[in-house]
């Protein structure tokens, strides 16, 4: 056994300090976020791990999203797979439109009456909304003509988004995915504004959407990488659609999740990655590490301490 070490913490300590100060305590959540921070810079760092990204939850809304951008452009991402919604405020704010701090115990229907969506202390706009449906449509009208009906690849069409769009300011992460040919699958397109739009836009001029081609080249990633290292924030679709398809090849080799879920009530949000070994999605001796907490707090911590391992 290894005694705790008590932290200590000093003025004008590093990132990488205070998270060593953490693994010496080597328990409970400072223990976990450690060795979490840990197994990151090294999957980062060794260049026979592949790395995929599950992000669910407002992760682009709620500040991550030149964080996230900045990762696929440094070559440290491999693959994401994430929501419908991450997708849609990401091209919004592409556009120039923000995302505004609020309350979480605001006044719904005033902020309805003054053309405001919240999502959660979270604030945007509904108008951003309309701009990103004309701006979609222009979008696929120039897309849609050379492809002569045949059907779009999810990750295809978001690359098209990324080269396309008007965009404003610097963190567009569908433009990064896309000059760094990182493919983005959104297994739950629909489920968004921009699918919305997509779908309005097909019943008036037609576009087909094939998802299985997206399937297929997690799966050519999956069988290609000589270790996979998973990197998965929140839960949900974006965890089982990353995870499933690493069943493929007996599991993953390494995975990291940040959740504020719980195991009681059965869902994969709050399951911890052990069960994913009954599952054959995480190899029995994989690496695997849960932090419990709010992954726009613990995330930026872990790369900060990751990225300094890299120089």
């Amino acid at each position: 056994m290894k005694a705790v070490e008590h932290m200590s913490v000093k003025p004008g300590m590093t990132v990488e300090e205070l998270i060593e100060a953490m693994a010496s305590s080597g328990v409970l959540g400072a223990g976990r976020l450690a060795r979490a921070a840990r197994l990151l810079a090294e999957i980062f760092s060794q260049s026979d791990y592949q790395v995929f990204m599950a992000v669910a939850g407002p992760a682009v809304p709620g500040g991550l999203r030149l964080l996230l951008s900045s990762l696929v452009e440094k070559g440290l991402v491999n693959l994401m797979v994430t929501t419908g919604a991450n997708v849609t405020h990401d091209l919004v704010e592409a556009l120039g439109f923000k995302h505004w701090q609020g309350s979480l115990y605001a006044d719904d229907r005033r902020l309805k009456a003054e053309g405001y969506g919240r999502v959660g202390d979270i604030y945007v706009e509904q108008k951003a909304f309309e701009a990103l449906e004309k701006e979609v449509y222009r979008v696929l009208d120039e897309v849609s003509s050379s492809r002569r009906g045949e059907p779009f690849a999810v990750y295809e069409l978001l690359w098209e988004f990324g080269s396309r769009f008007k965009c404003v300011g610097e963190g567009f992460l569908l433009k990064a995915a896309w000059k760094r040919k990182v493919p983005i699958f959104c297994p739950g397109i629909y489920d968004s504004m921009l699918g919305f739009h997509l779908w309005n836009y097909a019943q008036l001029k037609g576009l087909s959407l094939n998802m299985a081609r997206d399937l297929s080249l997690l799966a050519d990633k999956v069988f290609e990488a000589e270790k996979v290292g998973v990197v998965i924030l929140g839960g949900g679709l974006p965890k089982h659609h990353v995870l499933g398809a690493c069943m493929l090849r007996g599991g993953v080799d390494a995975a990291i999740q940040i959740t504020l879920d719980r195991p009681e009530g059965g869902s994969l949000s709050g399951a911890a990655l052990e069960e994913a070994v009954s599952w054959s999605k995480a190899k029995e001796e994989s690496r695997l590490v849960t932090v419990i907490g709010d992954y726009t707090q613990v995330f930026p911590l872990m790369v900060a301490y990751a990225l300094s391992k890299l120089k």
